[in-house]
């Protein structure tokens, strides 16, 4: 006997991805808040781009053979076989965006958007993650950098974190670097059974990915490797030397890293990256970026000086748990409408309040006055307004207070917005 059609199987998110609900998403509106805030102060607008773009804006830019691209990226053509990739990061969309538009420079753009890699999900990090950054393209300033390694240290100061390790290095740029990569070459060959398994086999084609390894082996050998800014040229060794300053004048507290290359192969000059000492090291990471001098010019476009950051959302706010801080309390609704007489009043009373401003809730499904009652209480309402037949036939409301002590009064149905504006004012 045949079986009974069976239950259609329950959809789950996909592996690497996670949902944020209520009331956990307050607190990345709060989080957002707090970072627009801050961009907003130092003269950034906000800027969206596609999810996808052309791939190509990725291999260009990134580098064809990078992990990044060549391992992580969701690539894919479209109906019309145009190859299109999911973005990985946030950077070379917005200089994308610079060279398609040409705005006037100095051009600063903030940016909140989701990322896409296929990598195995670590704490903080999933295969759709979430990043806020910003950019600023047209300029070479040194104390722009200074500005923006400022802005990201002040912003995780503000939501309360304190445990934050800060490392720089510059990644030099033209001859010195090419110069710098020949010397590394030569140690990492006298040491190549030392390195882990895969830059065994690339470290002659890539020398500084080996830098940016975290692999014990790798992380050993690169400990006594030569380092870029002793062969930086006199611009680069000046420009680093001017945002070194900087960050000691404004109270940066830094360290210098020689092996900080940030992974990406657009990077020159400043890298930087901030890491939450509270977390586990191998997955601490919680922002970090740099200058990409070249970026411009690799994805077609006229040259471009341009520095930024990117910070994940995800990541972060583990380490805002990790030191118990930027807990965000949802802000209470002012009212919860319980109506006693059918419905109607609720309806046309949560829209009237809500309309002068007051966050105003409500039961649904014809619920009794007493299942009413528990939800207005399970909602976290300050308090409740009810409407019974005598309260009707009189043109009054009951006001309850539902959090604060305090008796209940009888007001007017046309004064109650104004009545209760105050009191979520105190609130």
């Amino acid at each position: 006997m045949a079986d009974e059609k069976a239950e259609p199987q329950v959809i789950r998110a996909p592996k690497g991805t996670h949902d944020v609900l209520w009331p956990e998403s307050a607190r990345w509106e709060a989080l957002v808040a707090a970072f627009s805030g801050r961009a907003r102060r130092a003269g950034f607008g906000l800027t969206i781009t596609p999810v996808f773009e052309d791939a190509r804006l990725f291999r260009r830019g990134i580098g064809g053979d990078s992990d990044v691209v060549s391992k992580e990226m969701y690539e894919f053509t479209d109906r019309d076989e145009r190859p299109l990739a999911l973005r990985p990061e946030g950077t070379a969309p917005i200089v994308r965006a610079f060279v398609q538009h040409n705005p006037p420079v100095p051009w600063k753009a903030w940016y909140l958007t989701p990322a896409f890699r296929y990598e195995r999900p670590q704490a903080g990090r999933y295969r759709q993650h979430h990043q806020l950054g910003v950019e600023v393209l047209g300029t070479e300033d040194a104390d722009l950098d200074v500005e923006v390694i400022a802005l990201a240290a002040r912003f995780y100061a503000d939501l309360g974190l304190r445990r934050i390790d800060l490392a720089v290095n510059s990644m030099g740029c033209g001859e010195d670097r090419a110069r710098y990569v020949d010397v590394l070459r030569a140690f990492l060959t006298e040491h190549a059974a030392e390195l882990c398994d895969e830059h065994r086999q690339r470290f002659t084609t890539h020398p500084l990915r080996v830098l940016d390894c975290k692999r014990p082996a790798c992380r050993a050998v690169t400990e006594n490797a030569p380092r870029l800014v002793d062969y930086l040229d006199e611009s680069c060794a000046a420009h680093f030397t001017r945002v070194r300053t900087g960050l000691d004048a404004l109270g940066i507290v830094y360290r210098l890293e020689p092996r900080l290359v940030r992974g990406l192969d657009y990077y020159t000059r400043t890298t930087f990256e901030f890491a939450a000492s509270a977390l586990d090291a191998a997955q601490n990471a919680i922002g970090g970026g740099g200058r990409y001098d070249g970026l411009s010019e690799a994805i077609g476009g006229p040259p471009n000086p341009g520095i930024g950051f990117g910070i994940g959302i995800e990541r972060l706010l583990l380490a805002c748990d990790a030191e118990g801080c930027f807990a965000v309390t949802p802000t209470p609704a002012d009212a919860f409408v319980i109506d006693l007489t059918g419905g109607e009043q609720a309806r046309d009373l949560v829209d009237e309040l809500r309309q002068a401003g007051l966050v105003a809730l409500r039961a649904y499904d014809g619920r009794s006055p007493k299942s009413q009652m528990k939800q207005a209480d399970r909602s976290g309402a300050r308090f409740a307004v009810i409407v019974g037949t005598e309260e009707l036939s009189t043109g009054v409301v009951t006001l309850r207070p539902l959090r604060d002590p305090g008796e209940q009064e009888t007001v007017p149905r046309r004064d109650i917005a104004a009545r209760l504006s105050p009191l979520s004012s105190e609130g």
